[in-house]
């Protein structure tokens, strides 16, 4: 796979990047975010393999970065490196603009909590939500991914989509086109609600395009132990052998 990647034009480090995703979500049970991708990206007409995203703006609690091009995995390995490198000392917000596609939301999100941070993270793609009672897709399938560090080495990871399936859901032959709905069955309004409001909020921070939003945070509890203890070792979001996150 790393080689067939590499055939699009794009570096060894870049290549990597991606390779590791698709392959992270392969092994979480999200195939639309996996190998599938690879044939994808193949097809894309406008694929810019040399882009590089830049940091244009740059203080104590807020980034923003632009894609300038570049692919949105590649924008958002690079902004959570940078958060990495140089933690906020309370918290920060990232703005990401031109940062498509993004792929599996708590890959990111899970780098930053394995490092001890708090992530939040959600990001637009292109309208296929339309309100439950009907009309054009106003939304994307908009996902959010929190995830929490823990100091028994797992963090909390929850990564949902607000559509019934994903458009990779699609591209794995895992969905039709009809389920491209807002989750909830006669309680979408709810999903559709969420999808409406992260679009406005991305939108009304990143510009025109399709863009992301990242709150990094140093934790002051570690309530996951506890949260686990509770559970009674039913599965919690973003651990092994459920659907993913």
């Amino acid at each position: 796979m790393l080689a067939r990647i590499r055939r699009l034009g794009f570096g060894e480090a870049q290549a990597t990047v991606l390779a590791d995703h698709f392959l992270d979500a392969e092994a979480r049970g999200k195939p639309g975010h996996g190998l599938s991708r690879v044939a994808w990206l193949e097809g894309l007409p406008d694929l810019q393999p040399a882009a590089e995203p830049a940091r244009v703006m740059s203080e104590p609690g807020f980034e923003r970065w632009e894609g300038r091009g570049a692919l949105g995995y590649l924008t958002l390995a690079a902004i959570v490196d940078a958060q990495l490198a140089h933690p906020p000392e309370q918290a920060r917000v990232v703005v990401a603009a031109d940062c498509f596609p993004t792929g599996m939301l708590g890959h990111w999100v899970r780098r930053l909590a394995e490092a001890g941070l708090v992530g939040v993270l959600t990001a637009t793609s292109p309208a296929r939500l339309a309100h439950p009672d009907g009309g054009p897709a106003l939304a994307g399938t908009n996902p959010l991914a929190i995830a929490v560090p823990s100091s028994d080495g797992r963090p909390l990871v929850a990564d949902v989509s607000m559509g019934k399936a994903t458009y990779g859901d699609l591209l794995a032959g895992r969905a039709e086109e009809s389920d491209l709905v807002p989750f909830g069955g006669d309680q979408a309004h709810k999903a559709f609600a969420l999808a409406l409001g992260l679009q406005a909020l991305v939108d009304a921070l990143a510009g025109d395009g399709y863009g992301a939003l990242l709150l990094v945070a140093r934790p002051e509890s570690d309530p996951i132990p506890a949260l686990r203890e509770r559970a009674a070792g039913l599965r919690l979001p973003g651990e092994p052998g459920g659907r993913g996150g």
